[in-house]
């Protein structure tokens, strides 16, 4: 028969234990939706930060196959120009060749002797023999000076060709890395565009601050204004021709003047103080002297940042640096910690 007991109610103890369970569960949850919005900003700012660096040591390397395109452009445009004057000269001188070949031969139909024989003036006759066996040595120059320059021809338009194989591969490289540069830069405005309104208003508006403060100090009296060691005459004139460029954007690939990315900003300001410095900010490290220690640098110094050097800036004294920092951000003043500092280089 069955059994009418009543289930057995669970205990007062069990009942905790679960509302517990439960509370803490729901304690977790909201927990864990109030921390994944500060988590996934600070993550997507990590994120974008890095891509930024990413970007620009891509730009560095674009800008290096854009100075060897332009390097192999002139080069190509040498050599053709050069193939081109050489096949004229080449001509004239097959000309020359020819006109000989055709007198020697009008004036060698006959015998020599017979025509020593048969002539009314023997001297006249020597005299023109003479001349004929200088002809004929003028003609083997001629013919000597021809194959030379075949031969030179042949080897310019090998080059020339070699040089346009190198030139083709430069613009595919370039190609390449543009599509980089702009795959890194678009990912990084895909991460920020997935914040809220309120959390780019506020990313924003730190970059603003950052380039106004930057512009304030720049507007200071000379004592109150980032100061140092001097640098030299030229370095004192590139680091017064930067500091005209601040608030100006940064732009991948720029040289100035109205944007620059950070080796487009230094070799600019070179430019005006009247030195020419390499393009890209690998090459840039190599044109001065090296300075090893920050406590050495002077305002006006290059500085170079990371371990491939894919950063430069200006030393501009008190431990800040003047530069074309990002995407998104403009030419300023910043702290020189902000980035693994390498080494400092004077220039002039």
């Amino acid at each position: 028969m069955a059994s009418h007991r009543r289930p057995k109610q669970p205990g007062r103890a069990r009942v905790g234990v679960f509302t517990l369970t439960a509370a803490a569960a729901v304690a977790l949850t909201s927990q864990a939706a109030h921390a994944d919005p500060q988590t996934s900003k600070k993550d997507v700012k990590e994120k974008v930060d890095k891509l930024y660096e990413d970007a620009e040591g891509a730009t560095e390397k674009y800008n290096g196959a854009k100075e060897k395109q332009k390097k192999l452009q002139k080069q190509v445009e040498n050599l053709q120009g050069s193939v081109a004057r050489g096949q004229g000269q080449l001509n004239k001188m097959r000309d020359n060749l020819g006109s000989m070949a055709t007198a020697q031969y009008r004036s060698g139909g006959i015998d020599p002797s017979v025509q020593l024989f048969l002539s009314s003036d023997p001297d006249n006759y020597l005299d023109r023999a003479s001349a004929m066996d200088q002809l004929s040595g003028k003609q083997a120059a001629a013919l000597k000076k021809v194959q030379t320059k075949q031969r030179s021809l042949a080897q310019q338009r090998k080059e020339a060709a070699d040089k346009l194989k190198d030139l083709a591969e430069t613009r595919k490289e370039l190609g390449s890395k543009k599509k980089s540069i702009q795959g890194k830069l678009s990912k990084a405005q895909g991460l920020l565009n997935s914040l809220s309104a309120k959390e780019r208003e506020r990313l924003q508006q730190k970059q603003e601050r950052a380039d106004r403060d930057s512009q304030k100090r720049a507007e200071l009296p000379n004592d109150d204004a980032p100061s140092g060691k001097p640098g030299s005459g030229r370095a004192a004139a590139a680091f017064a021709a930067a500091k005209t460029k601040i608030g100006t954007p940064y732009v991948w690939g720029a040289t100035g003047p109205s944007s620059f990315d950070c080796s487009g900003l230094t070799s600019w300001a070179y430019k005006q103080a009247g030195v020419s410095l390499p393009r890209i900010s690998q090459a840039q490290a190599n044109a001065g002297t090296r300075i090893s220690s920050q406590s050495q640098l002077k305002v006006g110094d290059l500085v170079f940042f990371y371990d491939d050097l894919h950063h430069v800036g200006f030393y501009a004294g008190n431990g800040q640096i003047l530069h074309a920092p990002k995407p998104g951000a403009n030419v300023r003043f910043e702290s020189i910690n902000n980035m693994p500092f390498m080494f400092g280089a004077r220039v002039g």
